[in-house]
């Protein structure tokens, strides 16, 4: 029998929001933001101050070189002129060529270092010196200078004379916004790790695991913190032991006389009629008792090995298809074989339990009374899906989330009963500790479905881990 239907109510988990980056990244792009900023503005510093004297040095360079270049051109004998230039260009790494009227030239770039070369170069040289940043498409710095009637260009490269020295800068700057990059990972994980340990014992608080204490040194906000949150977890585990302890008390104190209240009623002379509404009261307040003692008791700890879902449902299964028989109802079942997920075997026939008992209690077919009940367990990519579905009048959307809520109870249309409304709530807390959820679907006269949804463990991985 299919279960599958468009569903018409759902509960379901908030939507995921967009993409935001956690403390840990912002605080890291923070720092490495100011950091590199920093930097930044200390390289323009930096270069701006050694500007000046770094262009009066290379300009001295260049006049140093155009003078020794001319005057051993100068004494030089003409037919030696041409291994004078041979060696110079090897030895020394000055090219010198002629210079020509059809030169095409290139100005020198017109910022605040070359624009400051250049004035010096010319106060040295003269004022018809010409400066270029390439001749004839060949790059290079070009100096003119001339030797009688004859002219010449002196050729240096530029990166001689740059006020950046190429790679050397460059594997720098590297150095630098690599350090930058490590400073602010380590800072930002030195701070923040204090957050990521409480992060940690807070999720394992929420799924009712009791988490190691949190160390109490390091800087005074942390240490009052981590005080103060271990303070809190003692608390609240105290809490608990006084709040089951008081409950069993409770429980004790009431079923007693409960019990005691059933004995006096059999052997007093009250009409059987009497005797059977008091009887169904006595029977109510039992069942409340009960449910607020299934509500106060903890979830156990899921399981890192898993368990094999198919086989705990069809136990349970066949357990409750003989008390739903005892009603004059029946419960069929459709379960996927080699299902595992990390739950526990007890807490699963809880939460399965309370769904098949809200089912035979809140959903009975409207015109035969009669209680119809279909168990479904699958796969469904990443997830495993179990659904109750029952064949009653189902829930109006509005009081899909009162339902949800504890001490809530149906419409007395459809219940025609009373509870302590807490079959759901049990439902959820117990989903909540493995990341499971509870989703109510009633599609108008089709009865309703309960369907849960818990992570699924691959058969390998719970074969490999129970190994």
């Amino acid at each position: 029998m299919s279960t599958v239907s468009t569903p018409n109510t759902t509960k379901s988990l908030p939507k995921k929001p967009p993409f935001k980056m956690g403390l840990f990244s912002r605080t890291f792009f923070l720092l490495l933001s100011l950091m590199g900023m920093s930097f930044g503005i200390w390289l323009q510093l930096f270069f701006s101050m050694e500007s000046e004297p770094r262009s009066i040095q290379m300009a001295q360079r260049v006049i140093t070189s155009v003078s020794i270049t001319r005057s051993a051109l100068i004494y030089a004998p003409m037919e030696m002129r041409p291994t004078l230039l041979l060696d110079l260009a090897t030895k020394e790494g000055l090219r010198v060529q002629p210079r020509e009227p059809d030169d095409v030239l290139e100005a020198i770039p017109r910022s605040t270092y070359w624009l400051q070369v250049s004035k010096e170069v010319r106060d040295g040289l003269g004022s018809q010196t010409l400066i270029m940043w390439s001749v004839n498409d060949a790059p290079g710095i070009w100096v003119s200078f001339d030797l009688d009637t004859e002219k010449y260009w002196l050729v240096f490269d530029r990166e001689q004379l740059s006020l950046i020295a190429g790679a050397e800068w460059l594997g720098w700057i590297l150095s630098a916004l690599l350090l930058a990059f490590i400073g602010s990972a380590i800072s930002v994980r030195f701070v923040n790790r204090p957050l990521a340990q409480l992060v940690k014992v807070t999720r394992q608080l929420a799924r009712g695991e009791t988490p190691a204490p949190l160390p109490e040194k390091g800087p005074s906000e942390i240490r009052d913190m981590n005080v103060a949150f271990n303070r809190m977890i003692r608390d609240i585990r105290q809490a608990e032991i006084d709040r089951e302890i008081m409950l069993a008390g409770i429980s004790h104190d009431l079923r007693t006389p409960l019990a005691r209240m059933r004995l006096e009623i059999e052997l007093s002379n009250v009409s059987d009629e009497t005797r059977h509404a008091i009887d169904e009261d006595l029977g109510q307040i039992d069942r409340t008792i009960a449910q607020l003692m299934e509500y106060a008791r903890p979830a156990t700890k899921a399981p890192d090995e898993g368990i094999n879902v198919s086989e705990a449902l069809t136990a349970l299964f066949e357990r409750e298809r003989s008390h739903t028989e005892s009603l004059g109802g029946q419960l069929t079942a459709d379960i996927q074989p080699n299902l595992y997920a990390r739950i526990d075997s007890n807490d699963l026939k809880r939460i399965i339990s309370n769904l098949i008992e809200n089912a035979r209690r809140y959903g009975r077919i409207p015109v035969s009374d009669e209680i119809q009940i279909h168990l479904t367990a699958k796969s469904h990519g990443n997830l495993i899906e179990i659904d109750v579905k029952d064949y009653g009048k189902g829930v109006e959307e509005h009081e899909v989330q009162r339902l949800l809520r504890p001490f809530s109870r149906g419409e007395l249309a459809r219940t025609g009963v009373n509870g302590a409304g807490l079959g759901l709530a049990i439902v959820e807390r117990l989903l909540h500790q493995v990341d499971g959820r509870l989703q109510l679907i009633s599609p108008p006269g089709h009865g309703l479905t309960a369907r849960i949804e818990i992570p699924k463990l691959k058969v390998r991985e719970a074969a490999r881990k129970s190994a």
